[in-house]
């Protein structure tokens, strides 16, 4: 009887272990996810940015053929 309460013992102890490294993880992920939440991803770039994309006077053709070279 004391080897099963025994193991019982180790059993409770390695869940309780368990139970409060997963709440500690848990804490830090939500702390780091509350940490970038507050970061502004879409501000407008400072200095003398450039903008990527601009409609140009092109046919449909040639934006298909571009769009099957490039494979994207």
């Amino acid at each position: 009887m004391s080897k099963i309460k025994r193991s019982l013992q180790d059993l409770i102890k390695v869940l309780i272990v368990f139970t409060v490294c997963t709440c500690v993880f848990y804490a830090a992920i939500r702390m780091i996810h509350q940490e970038y939440e507050r970061q502004h991803r879409y501000d407008p770039p400072d200095g003398s940015a450039v903008k990527v994309v601009s409609p140009l006077d092109s046919e449909w053709t040639d934006r298909l053929s571009i769009f099957f070279r490039l494979g994207e």
